[in-house]
């Protein structure tokens, strides 16, 4: 069941005429995975035949790069990843090493620390860097990170802190009482003007990240490289992080659990993520091809 409360029964096909893919791009949370944090046998026999039929695929995640064991298993030929809402590409068969990283700059950052303090009093921080995650006292421990430094947001993006030479590729900023999209839409018309802002939390959790940064444009990166076109794309999401993406895909599936704006932005529906949606899709997608 999704934010609006829907649950799709079938695929429902985008209108009109779609080219033969060349390259599937699924987000994981809530679109490839099982609620549990499963890969099916189903998904993963689809996403073998789809590699094997010449269709790439992509996991493009708001995840970072050591959360990505998951799936590592089931990435084949280039084993590239983008990770942390298009923050950084990195590569699975070469033990998550980044290939390309477009972070976001420390001085923005702070510039949308102080606008969201202002707008949103009680709002705690943290802050993603490709070496890890350090967070301030009142953040909650969504996850317990025992190498993590706990410390004012203002003191993590220091210059002279200790890991101010790695690129910051997140910051995080959550809510205690705000509604998740309440907070999203004050943060966007607070701070946008700096950094691209997104969520894919239930809770009023926000994904900050470098301005113009996001799984749509590094998405659009990887294709240039190969040749691909938007066209030639199929795209599953099922949250906010998700919409871009599926707005610039040529075939974009919403999950059957997704918020509305999802929804909205893809030309196409599949069944939920415990129903094993994307393989639906992909599974429909190889008997065509062979028909």
């Amino acid at each position: 069941m999704g934010e609006d409360g829907t649950v799709t029964s079938a695929p429902q096909r985008p209108d009109g005429p779609t080219p033969a893919p060349r390259l599937i791009a699924t987000d994981l949370d809530g679109t490839l995975l099982r609620d549990d944090m499963t890969v099916s046998p189903r998904t993963i026999a689809a996403l073998a035949a789809a590699e094997e039929a010449g269709i790439e695929v992509f996991f493009v995640t708001g995840r970072p790069a050591r959360w990505m064991d998951v799936v590592s298993d089931h990435v084949h030929g280039h084993g590239l990843a983008i990770c942390a809402n298009g923050a950084a590409v990195v590569d699975l068969h070469a033990g998550r090493e980044f290939v390309q990283v477009r972070g976001l700059p420390r001085t923005t950052a702070l510039t949308v620390v102080d606008a969201l303090r202002a707008a949103a009093p009680g709002t705690t921080f943290a802050v993603e860097r490709t070496t890890g995650i350090n967070y301030e006292p009142a953040y909650p421990p969504f996850f317990q990170d025992p190498g993590a430094t706990v410390a004012t947001v203002e003191k993590l993006l220091r210059e002279d802190f200790d890991d101010s030479d790695t690129p910051v590729l997140k910051l995080l900023a959550h809510h205690a009482e705000l509604a998740p999209d309440e907070f999203l839409i004050l943060a966007r018309s607070v701070a946008g003007r700096h950094a691209s802002i997104t969520r894919s939390s239930p809770t009023a959790l926000l994904e900050i990240s470098g301005l113009g940064v996001s799984k749509a444009s590094t998405l659009a990166l990887c294709c240039a490289e190969r040749g691909i076109s938007a066209a030639e794309v199929v795209a599953f999401g099922d949250m906010p992080n998700d919409v871009e993406m599926l707005s610039w895909a040529g075939t974009s599936y919403a999950m059957g659990n997704a918020h509305p704006d999802v929804l909205a932005a893809a030309s196409g529906r599949t069944v939920a993520n415990n129903e094993d949606g994307v393989a639906l899709v992909i599974e429909r997608i190889l008997t065509e091809r062979t028909a």
